[in-house]
């Protein structure tokens, strides 16, 4: 009987364990593409308020992370888990590892993340899991902030000039492949809803290309009608891009092990 409670530990532990991760790689990886524009932003204004979106989603990441290696209790710290694994063991949708092109992808890229990211903590602050509802009441506030942040700027090269539209809406276009990854669920994913730890993103699927839909149309964009969608992140297989990302965010912990600030 206790061998059997002992598995069955084990096994929920895995699976919170990549639930988490499947969570904080998200905004691992997309802080990191951010940080990537910072001094390149298009003023100084909204160079600081990406480089702060960065900022914030790092925050966010180590809360996660910390939690992580509370459950997965091998020795293994934050940083660890955050720099040190293979990219297969990365658990990131396709779409927050797209290149920042120009402006506009970063801005497409952002908000339909945005949207996403706010419709999710919003059901996760409900988990029966007190350490993930306190991160997302955490972070929530935040994230209000990003998606505004981001559909403005949609809205603004959306309806501003011919070329800034036309900017905008090949974003959208060329990033909508990868919107539907979003709400497509792992077996970690089932078994932490079956547990009332998790949030059932099939469940925001409508509402989410929805709000979408309705703030494309605002911004005088055309709401892509592309039925092929591109998935595998989720499940550790991702884009060629991935690997000049893990380059440089794991350089450091790489080049020099166990050094600590």
């Amino acid at each position: 009987m206790c061998s059997q409670e002992s598995q069955f530990t084990q096994i929920m532990n895995k699976n919170l364990y990549n639930y988490i991760l499947g969570i904080a790689d998200n905004s691992l990886i997309l802080g990191q593409k951010l940080g990537e524009l910072t001094g390149h932003g298009p003023s100084l204004e909204t160079d600081i308020a990406c480089t702060n979106i960065s900022l914030d989603l790092f925050g966010q990441v180590r809360s996660y992370f910390q939690y992580a290696s509370r459950i997965a209790g091998d020795g293994r710290t934050e940083d660890d888990i955050a720099m040190l694994r293979k990219e297969g063991d990365y658990k990131n949708v396709l779409l927050v590892e797209q290149p920042n092109i120009n402006f506009a992808y970063t801005i497409g890229r952002q908000f339909l993340f945005d949207v996403y990211h706010l419709a999710f903590l919003t059901e996760l602050e409900k988990s029966k899991d007190l350490t993930l509802s306190s991160i997302a009441k955490k972070c929530i506030k935040e994230v209000r902030y990003h998606e505004r942040f981001s559909s403005d700027w949609v809205k603004r090269l959306g309806d501003g000039t011919e070329e800034s539209n036309l900017k905008i809406q090949e974003a959208i276009d060329d990033l909508w492949t990868y919107t539907d990854e979003l709400f497509h669920q792992t077996e970690a994913d089932k078994a932490m809803v079956l547990e009332g730890i998790g949030v059932d993103v099939t469940q925001l699927k409508q509402a989410y290309y929805n709000k979408v839909t309705d703030f494309l149309e605002e911004a005088t964009l055309k709401v892509p009608d592309s039925k092929y969608f591109q998935k595998g992140g989720k499940e550790g297989t991702h884009t060629e891009h991935m690997g000049y990302i893990l380059a440089e965010l794991q350089f450091m912990q790489r080049a020099y092990p166990n050094m600590e600030w």
